[in-house]
């Protein structure tokens, strides 16, 4: 997982992977079944680890916001830390994957489909508690929060400043009306 993550998938070929595991191709085979099977298993390793998990326990409706604006703020937290600046996995491998490889391409886009599915589910628990107004659009503000996510995932690996991708977070959350302290 970390080696996709931090190199992309073109520097990890079964052939790359292999020597950094210290093992022969035919193990990784043995190991893993196919690329393909290890590159799923490691998104799915990471999507355990993410910074969204915390979107799958909200109780409170009317929390929402305040709990989207934290999760940003943890997101621009964990992204200026991280020494190798390495982003999110999975935006890392959109690129490199979506309308290229047949397999793999089609559970990326499930991926990002489901966290734009995950936001539009929240926001709509917003407005039916009255967190947010009624005849909000709803799958327009959650491609913009996913927007967001992307984007300040991507950003992460050149500016480098906490407070300076909070920044960015921040005034968009204020521009899509989920900032909340």
């Amino acid at each position: 997982m970390n080696e996709i993550w931090k190199n992309g998938m073109e520097a990890c070929s079964t052939k790359a992977l292999s020597e950094h595991l210290g093992i022969s191709r035919s193990s990784f085979y043995n190991a893993f079944g196919s690329w393909e099977a290890l590159f799923k298993e490691a998104l799915g390793l990471y999507f355990t680890r993410t910074p969204d998990q915390v979107l799958a326990h909200i109780g409170d409706d009317r929390e929402i916001p305040r709990i989207i604006t934290g999760f940003f703020r943890e997101v621009c937290r964990l992204r200026a830390v991280d020494p190798e600046a390495r982003g999110c996995m999975a935006v890392n491998c959109v690129a490199e994957l979506i309308g290229v490889d047949e397999q793999l391409g089609p559970v990326l886009e499930l991926a990002i489909q489901g966290s734009i599915d995950r936001f539009e589910t929240l926001l709509e628990r917003a407005v039916r508690s009255g967190a947010l107004p009624e005849g909000t659009d709803l799958r327009a503000k959650a491609l913009a929060v996913q927007n967001l996510l992307v984007g300040i995932n991507l950003m992460s690996k050149v500016v480098r400043s906490e407070a300076d991708l909070w920044a960015t977070a921040r005034q968009t959350l204020q521009g899509l009306g989920l900032y909340r302290e």
